[in-house]
């Protein structure tokens, strides 16, 4: 049992990069090619020995920006000063051209948002950000945890971006799918769930922790017209361990017109 706990937690220290196209006739041609850089769950605390191994991951990615769906801290209670170390052993690697942008999750306080972003990260609290190219833009939406705070305001959030612009939405969980898909998101990225952490032959992992279908709690999935990826996450949540399931960050490409 020992040697299979220690290669879990191998498994845990061997992050991989998921490369995904995202092909919408709404995206603007400007935008055609922009990459973004997309991690989720680092509980970057947990596992002090992640954050080199995700330094060397992170940089060998070319992306236009980086967009983090929330949970910086490994537990959801007492004290967040352990995480901010790592996170600035961290940045160098997530800092891309249009910026870092990012939201809480449900092991998230308050006080990690003002921390973060002093540090130069951009936290997103129910609100968006206009990025521009010649003169089209797209917008990044963020909206504060559905989970376990239910502070969640998506149309708060929507509320300054033209319903004819292309919308990524930054969520911690997939759970708001249907509202997502109803007030014109274009792109929903989320977290949460790790993918279950562990996997099995055929029926993957055995619990979703999400109140959704269990096809959008990993990997990515549609709803109606929008288009959506759920990550594995980077860290791990309960137990420092991965069987079947690595952890992942996910570089998402951008493709305007139709697949062909």
């Amino acid at each position: 049992m020992s040697g299979l706990y220690e290669r879990g937690i191998q498994n845990a220290l061997s992050p991989v990069v998921r490369p995904l196209e995202v092909w919408s006739e709404r995206l603007p041609s400007a935008f055609d090619g922009y990459r973004i850089l997309h991690v989720s769950d680092l509980h970057i605390d947990q596992i002090p020995r992640l954050t080199p191994k995700l330094r060397e991951l992170l940089g060998k990615i070319t992306a236009d920006v980086c967009l983090i769906t929330g949970d910086y801290r490994f537990e959801d209670e007492g004290t967040c000063e352990n995480i901010y170390p790592q996170v600035r052993k961290l940045l160098p690697y997530l800092t891309r051209p249009d910026g870092v942008y990012s939201i809480l999750g449900n092991h998230d306080v308050s006080e990690i948002a003002f921390a973060l972003n002093d540090m130069g990260i951009r936290m997103l609290v129910n609100e968006s950000i206009e990025i521009r190219r010649a003169d089209e833009s797209m917008w990044i939406v963020g909206i504060d945890d559905p989970f376990d705070y239910k502070c969640d305001d998506l149309p708060g959030a929507l509320a300054n971006v033209p319903s004819q612009k292309f919308k990524v939405l930054l969520a911690h969980t997939p759970e708001l799918y249907q509202q997502a898909s109803d007030l014109g998101v274009d792109l929903y990225l989320c977290g949460h769930t790790h993918a279950g952490q562990i996997r099995f032959p055929i029926v993957g992992s055995l619990r979703n922790n999400a109140n959704c279908p269990k096809e959008y709690a990993y990997g990515a999935w549609r709803y109606g017209s929008m288009q959506a990826y759920t990550s594995a996450g980077a860290g791990c949540s309960a137990l420092p361990i991965r069987f079947n399931c690595p952890p992942e960050v996910t570089l998402i490409q951008l493709r305007h017109g139709r697949k062909p």
